[in-house]
């Protein structure tokens, strides 16, 4: 092959990477949270990787979530902090946020929003919950498995095979994807599995010695978390210190078996969040 033949496919894997970031997402955010997602997504860009969503949270004082993810879909722990490391001094100077608040960023988790065109296609197959800004027949709720998405942008079509569908009804439905108001993977043993085995996969194992890698390390790529105080106050002596919470991984399960048994967990320093922190979900509007 000749150098200018290299050139070309050079220029062209870099071109489609760079398409891959700048996917537009379906679903964005408004107010503060559209703020700080304006300062978040350039430098995120800039890293090379692509904004998942901002969630704002006012639990034990204000939190601000910003889930991101490789353009594989991939996040762990060392490209949070890699995130947090370059964004921080931005958000000091740039100040979306009025008053002290704790900055999470985080990987999309297992059962992950789907938020853009090329995440339902790589949801092919998965059972998620999806809801509606309008209503199609008779109903805004729909859960199904993720079925072939036709078109492109928010015009594209998804076809969903419900599971949700009464006597009567309809088992598949078409679906506008710039109708959808909220789409988020279904926490499953299968979705568990399939997880874990990427995650140990993306960090050069061999994911067939151990399919269920519950090691800690697989753990952490999953519920993946960096964390920090910011804004004004945050060297205040008292500051407040938001308690960690389980990530998307293992809260699910934890809220099922033991959901009034909880005991409350001690704060953490700022800095680097431990594996098993994650976040916690908000409302989101299209």
């Amino acid at each position: 092959m000749d150098r200018q033949s290299l050139d070309r496919d050079s220029n062209g894997m870099a071109t489609e990477a760079q398409g891959v970031l700048d996917e537009p997402r379906l679903i964005e955010e408004t107010g503060v949270a559209a703020r700080m997602a304006h300062v978040a997504q350039p430098v995120l860009t800039g890293l090379g990787y692509r904004l998942v969503r901002v969630k704002l949270s006012a639990q034990a004082g204000m939190t601000v979530q910003i889930m991101a993810e490789r353009r594989d879909g991939s996040m762990n722990l060392n490209d949070c902090e890699i995130v947090s490391a370059s964004l921080s001094p931005i958000l000091d100077v740039e100040e979306p946020v009025k008053g002290a608040y704790r900055l999470e960023i985080s990987s999309p988790g297992i059962d992950r929003p789907l938020v853009r065109v090329s995440d339902f296609r790589r949801a092919f197959a998965r059972e998620a919950r999806i809801e509606m800004t309008i209503s199609i027949s008779g109903r805004k709720r729909f859960r199904g498995f993720v079925g072939e998405v036709e078109g492109e942008g928010r015009s594209a079509v998804l076809t969903l095979d419900r599971s949700d569908a009464k006597p009567g009804e309809a088992i598949k439905a078409a679906l506008l994807l710039r109708d959808i108001a909220e789409a988020r993977l279904i926490l499953s043993e299968v979705l568990i599995r399939q997880s874990l085995r990427a995650a140990k996969a993306s960090r050069g194992q061999d994911a067939s010695k151990d399919p269920d890698m519950d090691d800690e390390a697989g753990r952490a790529a999953l519920g993946a978390d960096a964390g920090s105080m910011r804004g004004p106050g945050r060297f205040a002596r008292g500051a407040f210190k938001a308690k960690p919470i389980l990530p998307a991984a293992e809260r699910s399960s934890f809220k099922q078996s033991k959901p009034n048994q909880a005991k409350p967990a001690r704060p953490h320093r700022s800095g680097a969040a431990s594996p098993k922190t994650g976040d916690k979900n908000g409302g989101q509007r299209q």
